[in-house]
């Protein structure tokens, strides 16, 4: 079978390269995926795969039946949506959408789903089980596709013993493939902070409340959730990248907005350290006769590999590509919603590696010089499809 699943990932890469290149060139923000969803939809019509689509917006389920389809059930799912960046990499497919751009390898992700289902639909014949196919909106932004997806009822039908996710990794060569068991990704919630007062003269700073000087005091104020209030030993980032007061060099602002994302690995820790945020910023805003108005919605929860899961897809991965190109990751304060799917069922998230020649000195994720190893693409959908085949079949 391992020769079979070969021979049809050589058949379907351009097919994913081209798929690949047709949703980077198209991106959509969260939860606007319609061009991407229509696609994807689309092209489970050309397999004569069932689906549902509609969920939580623009989420598709597809459903891929083997022999026997009520023995066995397992999910894969893929991220549809893109960043608000202006791409700086010039390929031929190029973002279309000005300031839009993939720049986490979520087109990757989709193009892989929908080769590893062209290969599932192939050797339909040769494993009994169901195989659901997820295509999530809104992973980059909260409350997140996943979450919205699981209370639409996304398994109200069929329930899956487990799931499986990748993600792209600039950090490992292509060919790699990447795993670790238990929490591998922090929580992440947003914050977003409106700080209020009476502006005026940058001349006559007596007569306004400095909605400025608030501000950034706060911002300094804050650090101290990380440094003096969290255990050393707990792993915590609160990083704000949004400041603007829309002032000029003489004109304090009655407003001034500030948005940032904790991160933690704890979440014991997690509700107690935003009622620190919470209150350090009241309280300092208040001390310069300002008001703060915060919104921080419900997030992210930290990513848990289940261990039995992980241990038998890095087996499996190893028998795909060979031990040597199977890397244990390390954990990361990066978080990721498919944490909403790690709670309710068992799971995996792994990792495969995209670089390559091609792409030796660009970006990072979520940087305007992103870009993959497309060569990394077969790892990508063949992995997912051989990995989904051994579960099904184990």
């Amino acid at each position: 079978m391992k020769a079979k699943i070969q021979q049809l990932v050589t058949n379907y890469t351009d097919y994913v390269a081209q798929c690949y290149r047709r949703i980077h060139a198209n991106p959509e923000l969260s939860f606007e995926e319609y061009q991407t969803s229509a696609f994807v939809c689309a092209e489970l019509d050309n397999m004569g795969i069932e689906y549902r689509n509609g969920i939580a917006g623009t989420g598709i389920l597809g459903i891929l039946k083997g022999k026997n389809p009520d023995k066995k059930c397992i999910a894969l799912r893929a991220d549809m949506d893109a960043l608000p960046i202006c791409e700086a990499v010039n390929v031929a497919w190029k973002s279309k959408n000005e300031n839009v751009m993939h720049a986490c390898g979520h087109d990757a992700h989709t193009a892989c789903l929908l080769g590893a289902a062209q290969i599932l639909n192939a050797i339909r014949l040769d494993f009994e089980g169901t195989v659901l196919l997820i295509f999530q909106p809104g992973e980059e932004k909260a409350p997140g596709g996943a979450r919205l997806m699981l209370e639409a009822g996304v398994f109200d039908q069929y329930k899956p013993e487990l799931i499986l996710a990748q993600h792209v990794s600039v950090d490992y060569p292509t060919g790699t493939m990447g795993f670790l068991s238990g929490k591998i990704m922090a929580s992440a919630d947003e914050i977003h902070i409106t700080v209020r007062g009476k502006g005026g003269h940058g001349a006559l700073p007596h007569l306004v409340n400095d909605t400025v000087l608030a501000t950034a005091q706060i911002l300094v104020s804050l650090q101290q959730v990380k440094s003096r209030l969290c255990h050393p030993l707990t792993p915590m980032v609160l990083t704000f990248g949004k400041l603007i007061a829309a002032g000029a060099q003489n004109v304090i602002p009655n407003e001034v907005h500030l948005s940032g994302t904790f991160r933690t690995m704890d979440e014991v820790w997690r509700p107690k350290a935003l009622a620190h945020i919470y209150r350090i910023i009241n309280e300092t805003a208040a001390a310069y006769g300002c008001t703060a108005e915060i919104n921080i919605p419900d997030g992210y929860p930290c990513v848990i590999n289940n261990d039995e899961i992980t241990k038998h897809a890095q087996k499996f991965a190893r028998d795909w590509v060979g031990a040597e190109r199977v890397v244990e990751l390390e954990k990361r304060m990066t978080s990721e919603d498919f944490a909403f799917f790690t709670q309710k069922y068992p799971a995996t998230f792994y990792r495969f590696g995209v670089k390559g020649e091609s792409n030796i000195t660009t970006g990072g994720l979520h940087s305007p010089e992103f870009v993959i190893d497309e060569k990394a693409l077969p790892i990508g959908f063949g992995g997912m499809a051989w990995l989904a085949y051994q579960f099904l079949i184990s």
